[in-house]
């Protein structure tokens, strides 16, 4: 029985271990250290995840799901083919790959797990989190905010010294800021906070934007409008966005594109795109500025600004960090592992690995609790006001507590709405939940008062009390994040519908994304090259037919290697 870190991602996810006394990624069964977030379903029904899947984005969009961790806690669904999917669901189906990957090559069977969210998901969607961990039957020990786990793994290592960082966390599909502090071992998180729709993909949504307008100049048709080609467009651009990290320039090569089967090729600078990218920019400025602002710091005051996920590669992204702090950020941590490498820590944190035994952590509440109120204006009652009682960036855990009076004449009873935000009007906020407090004696409007006490811990777990002040009754509501709003009978339900999913063969999973990255490559190349990529394609499906091991393993690899020397890499 071992315990596990999980960085469940926009675009990629990863799994991660403390061993002799230093956090490391688990690789998936496929040697790699990244598993793409995808699902897909195949022509037979049965479910792709991890590579595979995210291959078929290309091939067949209309049967793949990816960035589905953008819509946990909504109603959305995705249809694949005849099948509907909640993003919890997706979600399910990613994590129980990425658990059976892990205990393959671990050899042991997963215990449980920490999870990590963005700081800024609400609560809708931290829950819908806990409720895809049940449905893939993983046990999550707790979920913690990202940028916290990134501070983690970065104060592992800086447990003797003193100072302030901020950890600036852009990843496919999420930003998030935390602004920290190091002494004596002690990783104080001072503020948090981000933009859950601001990621990877919105760069990439404005060069596929850029790239899409100079097909319509120069070839007179929107690519866009296909799926087929939209999706083809798409990763190509994606592929043009990595080498822009260390390039100024990328070639973007596309053929036998739209109706006409047109061959495009188009050379996209850093130049070309990086004004482009300044409202982008400009966003991310807002949850950083809010944040130094929280835990009251200038930016001179910095130390250290780390750069974590994915999307931090962008020169742009670099810059943005470097202007505002007056220093350039540092890598010392690897960019996509660095959530991940953070969760296996604060696994160690609690269950007393010796290795962490002097390292304490504390976290701030990202959003603002308080409860719904009504106000006399004038001759009118303006109701639906939000009171605050546990302000954003208070350190946790926390206890704080405000007086309200009665309304009315004769007023026996008070509805505690509990919201959590940064609105003013409650219906902007989101509902945690509500009780009633009764036996108020009856008298004149305002002359009887309530308290009303909000305590909160490190786990997600949000106590309300309230007390009537002339009478001491008192009453109480518990709000646990650590557990789902499902009843037993709608994850029974929901666990049944997976189970009742075939997943594609795991000892053919290999086979099924070496053609799927093939399938791919040979979409994009023309002439000699696709007759030679489609003749080891074709070897490979012969030696898949013979069924022998051997001979499967050689075409595989001389497959890969194919892919490798036309230049899509292995």
């Amino acid at each position: 029985m071992t315990k596990v870190g999980i960085d469940l991602g926009t675009t990629y996810s990863l799994v991660s271990i403390m061993r002799a006394g230093r956090p490391e990624i688990v690789p998936n069964v496929l040697g790699e250290e990244l598993t793409p977030s995808a699902v897909s379903v195949d022509e037979r029904g049965e479910v792709l995840t991890g590579r595979a899947a995210r291959a078929r984005a290309v091939t067949h969009p209309d049967l793949t799901a990816v960035a589905f961790k953008r819509d946990m806690g909504t109603a959305r669904r995705y249809s694949l083919g005849s099948r509907s999917f909640s993003p919890e669901e997706l979600s399910a189906l990613l994590l129980a790959t990425l658990k059976r990957d892990a205990e393959e090559v671990l050899g042991e069977t997963i215990e449980e797990a920490v999870v990590t969210v963005p700081a800024y998901f609400g609560e809708a969607a931290r829950r819908a989190t806990r409720v895809a961990c049940e449905l893939a039957e993983l046990r999550v020990e707790r979920i913690i905010n990202e940028p916290t786990a990134a501070a983690l793994a970065y104060g592992l290592h800086q447990r003797d010294k003193e100072l302030r960082a901020v950890v600036l966390d852009l990843g496919g599909g999420t930003f998030d800021v935390t602004v920290l502090e190091i002494m004596e071992g002690v990783i104080e998180i001072q503020a948090s906070a981000g933009d859950t729709r601001l990621g990877g993909e919105d760069f990439l949504d404005v060069i596929v934007g850029w790239v899409a307008d100079r097909v319509v100049e120069r070839h007179g048709f929107d690519p866009r409008v296909s799926a087929g080609d939209r999706a083809r467009l798409r990763e190509a651009c994606e592929r043009a966005k990595h080498r822009l990290s260390t390039d100024d320039a990328a070639r973007i090569a596309l053929p036998a594109l739209g109706a006409r089967r047109q061959d495009v090729e188009i050379e996209l600078r850093l130049d070309d795109v990086e004004p482009a990218f300044e409202p982008l920019l400009a966003r991310m400025t807002t949850p950083i500025r809010r944040a130094l602002s929280d835990a009251a710091v200038d930016p001179k005051q910095i130390d250290e600004v780390l750069l974590v996920g994915g999307a931090t590669r962008m020169p742009s992204v670099a810059a943005l960090a470097a202007r505002l702090f007056g220093r350039l950020p540092s890598r010392a941590l690897p960019p996509d592992e660095a959530v991940a490498l953070g969760a296996a820590v604060q696994m160690a944190l609690k269950a007393g690995n010796e290795a962490v035994e002097d390292m304490v952590v504390t976290d701030v509440a990202p959003f603002t609790l308080g409860i719904a109120v009504s106000q006399s204006i004038g001759m009118h009652d303006v109701g639906g006001l939000f009171a605050p009682i546990l302000e954003r960036g208070t350190v946790l855990p926390a206890s704080r507590e405000r007086e309200f009076s009665t309304m009315a004449d004769g007023q026996r009873m008070i509805a505690v709405e509990v919201y959590q935000g940064e609105h003013s009007l409650c219906k902007d906020n989101e509902k945690l939940g509500t009780y009633q407090v009764k036996g108020i004696p009856a008298g004149p409007a305002g002359k009887e008062t309530i308290s009303v006490r909000f305590s909160y811990d490190m786990n997600g777990l949000l106590e309300v009390d309230t007390t009537i002040t002339s009478t001491g009754k008192t009453a109480s509501m518990t709000l646990d994040r650590s557990k789902n709003r499902l009843t037993e009978e709608q994850v029974a339900e929901a666990k049944k519908r997976l189970k009742g999913l075939k997943f594609h063969p795991r000892d053919a999973l290999p086979n099924t994304t070496a053609l799927s990255r093939a399938e791919v490559l040979h979409a994009e190349l023309t002439g000699v090259e696709r007759e030679i990529l489609r003749d080891a394609m074709n070897h490979f499906r012969a030696a898949l037919e013979l069924q022998d091991a051997k001979q499967i393993s050689f075409a595989r690899e001389m497959l890969l290697a194919r892919i490798a020397d036309l230049g899509h890499g292995r």
